[in-house]
């Protein structure tokens, strides 16, 4: 199993609870998408996963273990095999790409290694390598602040695909891409997960494209799972009980709606695309 959230809570200093009480667990190999309205906790509880937030309730295992039982060392470790992607990536502005990239194994390589890589790139291929695959191999030495928030977005993909960890956890990894990167991305995080038994889970603001991409969907609202089901039992109904508290409709990218509704009912466009 690659993790377990039992009965785990987060609360902010204020008292305000961000996740109450939450049951889910993963094998290896799943892919679930987490969706829901702002403010519904899906940020909190990949932090959760990322050993990042530690729960106020509950227990939470990774990869086998309990993250608040390790030593430093040992939870260092762990977090080695663990990947986050951030919706807006913690990247110096005026770092390299390829140095961005080649960060992914920082915790990984030995230390002087480390050090080597911030003076001259240990690994230029490998960096290539996986820019390439999100078509953006021509920005490698260029600076950080010279990308688009798109482009960034793809650098911490790939920074993420380079560290090749056991758990991918994407907090809305494609929020500033167009509908063609947004799913060149996220096919390539499903050739990853699919290729290595990884697990991955990902938030995304647009269902049109969890519904595309992840077999798995975990709806979240007020902190808690409001369903936890196959992509193909994902009605038009539950979706708008769902998101009824933010809009008329759920959240789509662009203005494809038409795609919320051919998930009831009849044949689902879609399959060809994640089946």
């Amino acid at each position: 199993m690659s993790f377990n959230l039992d009965a785990a809570s987060v609360s902010y200093p204020n008292g305000q609870r961000a996740l109450g009480r939450i049951a889910l667990s993963a094998s290896s190999g799943e892919r679930i998408a987490v969706i829901g309205p702002s403010g519904a906790g899906k940020t909190s509880m990949l932090r959760l996963l990322a050993t990042s937030l530690r729960p106020a309730e509950g227990r939470v295992e990774i990869l086998g273990q309990n993250p608040w039982a390790l030593s430093a060392a040992r939870l260092r470790h762990l977090r080695c095999r663990i990947g986050m992607v951030h919706q807006a990536p913690p990247i110096p502005p005026r770092q390299r790409v390829i140095t961005a990239i080649l960060a992914g194994r920082l915790g990984i390589w030995p230390g002087w290694k480390s050090m080597l890589s911030l003076v001259y790139p240990a690994d230029i291929s490998g960096a290539s390598e996986q820019l390439a695959r999100l078509e953006l191999a021509d920005r490698l030495f260029d600076r950080c602040d010279q990308l688009s928030g798109g482009q960034l977005q793809r650098v911490g993909v790939a920074r993420v695909l380079y560290q090749r960890p056991e758990v991918i956890l994407a907090d809305e990894p494609v929020s500033a891409m167009d509908p063609v990167l947004a799913n060149l991305t996220l096919g390539e995080l499903r050739k990853e997960a699919d290729t290595r038994a990884v697990t991955l889970v990902a938030s995304l603001h647009a269902v049109d494209l969890a519904l595309r991409w992840f077999p798995r969907i975990v709806g979240l609202k007020s902190g808690e799972v409001a369903f936890d089901l196959p992509a193909e039992h994902v009605s038009d109904t539950l979706l708008r009980e769902l998101y009824a508290s933010e809009s008329e409709s759920p959240p789509v990218q662009g203005n494809r709606t038409a795609v919320i509704s051919a998930t009831v009912g009849g044949v689902d466009p879609r399959r060809s695309a994640c089946r």
